[in-house]
């Protein structure tokens, strides 16, 4: 987690669950991170608790600044206690299904009770672990600034495909041909290029749009995955076309710090 260096690698690619409260008497779980990127304490509302069938626990509150795993970018991980019953829940994990983030994991001292300890109604105290977070937003930025430099190398026939923002080798997928002799040219090129980006710097900012105003955001066509009638969120980094993002992000371009590229490439048959 210390590292100073984001290295990415770019690929060219031709329980059923017991509830304590009735499944429809729990609201969306808001994501506090859409308004708050760089939070990491906050309050919130206990909803539910519940166990699953391979015996994992889970809250689910009514709003949250953990970033449940998707969108390439891995799970937050930390601590809700109770600020009235005194309960510390280790998350070790979240995810987000039909709306609700389940945050998993256990409860600090094993010989606790969820229902016993945990009250419905309950505010709580949220804690994500900084430096994991940190991390995470630097990698995901990395990958967007890739995007952008890919544009401005002569790239831009590539076609985007998945993301992989975790630290155990963070790679951005597009689909498209490099001539092989020119692979190693264009990797130093679009290093040179999202530093040079990095130095300049940048703000970053991310705010659910219309469908028109989101399209301005990113150069004025939405991916053809946007649902015309929806509001995506979208994430800009300084003054280039933002695309659609949920997840986290620097504040600043130049929070990146420094940014290795490696391209490579394989055959989709």
């Amino acid at each position: 987690d210390g590292q100073d260096e984001t290295t990415w690698c770019s690929s060219i690619s031709h329980p059923k669950r017991r509830r304590t409260m009735a499944a429809g008497a729990i609201p969306t779980t808001k994501l506090a991170y859409f308004d708050n990127m760089w939070a990491v304490q906050s309050t919130a509302t206990l909803l539910s608790h519940l166990q699953t069938e391979d015996g994992r626990r889970a809250l689910i509150l009514d709003s949250t600044i953990f970033h449940p795993q998707g969108g390439g970018q891995p799970a937050d991980t930390g601590f809700i206690s109770g600020a009235a019953s005194g309960f510390k829940f280790v998350v070790e994990d979240a995810r987000l299904k039909d709306g609700l983030v389940y945050h998993y994991g256990s409860f600090e001292n094993p010989q606790d009770d969820c229902v016993a300890i945990a009250n419905e109604g309950e505010e709580v105290n949220l804690y994500i672990n900084p430096q994991r977070r940190d991390l995470s937003s630097r990698l995901h930025s990395a990958g967007h600034l890739l995007d952008i430099c890919r544009r401005k190398v002569g790239l831009s026939h590539l076609e985007p495909g998945k993301g992989y923002h975790f630290s155990d080798g963070p790679f951005v997928e597009y689909k498209g041909i490099i001539p092989p002799d020119l692979l190693q040219i264009k990797s130093k090129e679009l290093e040179k290029e999202a530093n040079a980006l990095i130095l300049t710097g940048g703000k970053v900012s991310a705010s659910v749009l219309s469908y028109n105003e989101a399209a301005e955001w990113c150069g004025g066509v939405l991916p053809s995955y946007i649902p015309t009638d929806s509001a995506p969120r979208i994430v800009k980094l300084g003054d280039h076309p933002g695309c659609p993002c949920g997840g986290t992000h620097v504040a600043d371009i130049a929070d990146i710090r420094n940014l290795t590229v490696r391209l490579t490439w394989f055959l989709l048959i």
